[in-house]
């Protein structure tokens, strides 16, 4: 799991939570069912008219699986698993890989090719299109949470407006100035409490792991090529060691050493 997207989530609901209490603790003064409609039907209605329904449907929840967890296995621990691979090719040739348990399931398709003798031209194309799409969907994701972002603050405004029209409309009547005074207030905070706490981290959080993803999967098509060209274990590690930041190419050098 993603720890700090669940501690960020929480310290945020903590604070609002905290912040009601020190005020006296009156949640109930906090909900207004006209607020929330305006809210999350006006943005997800937004959101729907800019994507594809089938687009919010798979961005949606894939999004959220992806914002709270890790991924299992590192550049590092990617590059050390794959020389690993390579010197076990270098002795005892492909078929040995047929039964080799591998953490990763890129890595683990990209060795089940190598294993079965499909060519270089096939491995390359499959894998990179294999990576292109999951990017794809990734970054869809990204966007639909970035989208619903976007327009929550846009129908806080609007339910600002409704509830100040509302409000003026009945200033002869004080009994409906407050319920109109809530609406347009709380519509505000509803939209930017969604949008500053919620969707707007959660797409920035998929844009970091997409970046992690497209790094740590080219590294395994890479390395599963150079295997499958049959190059040396010393070899693949020096070239995979080109996608590690400079700190830990000076760690595994010194280990190495």
């Amino acid at each position: 799991m993603d720890l700090a997207t669940g501690i960020g989530l929480v310290g945020g609901v903590a604070v609002v939570f905290v912040l009601i209490m020190i005020d006296g603790g009156n949640f109930a003064a906090y909900f207004d069912k006209h607020a929330v409609i305006v809210i999350f039907g006006g943005a997800t209605a937004a959101t729907m008219l800019r994507f594809p329904f089938s687009v919010i449907m798979h961005g949606i929840p894939m999004g959220m699986r992806f914002a709270f967890t890790m991924r299992s296995i590192k550049p590092r621990e990617l590059i050390e698993e794959i020389t690993k691979i390579a010197e076990i090719v270098k002795k005892s040739g492909p078929m040995a890989l047929e039964n080799m348990d591998i953490s990763d399931p890129f890595l683990a398709q990209g060795v089940r090719y190598i294993a079965d003798g499909y060519d270089r031209e096939f491995i390359r194309d499959t894998m990179e299109r294999d990576r292109d799409n999951f990017l794809m969907h990734l970054d869809e994701g990204s966007k639909v949470y970035r989208a619903f972002g976007d327009c929550a603050p846009a129908w806080g405004m609007i339910g600002t407006i409704l509830g100040m029209v509302t409000m003026f409309a009945n200033m002869s009547d004080p009994s409906k100035l407050g319920p109109a005074m809530a609406t347009a207030l709380l519509a505000t905070l509803y939209g930017a409490l969604i949008a500053n706490m919620i969707t707007l981290p959660i797409a920035d959080k998929l844009h970091v792991k997409l970046e992690e993803e497209d790094v740590s999967r080219s590294l395994i098509i890479d390395g599963v090529l150079l295997i499958r060209d049959a190059k040396s274990a010393s070899l693949v590690r020096e070239m995979l060691i080109a996608y590690l930041p400079h700190n830990h190419r000076d760690e595994l050098a010194a280990e190495a050493a």
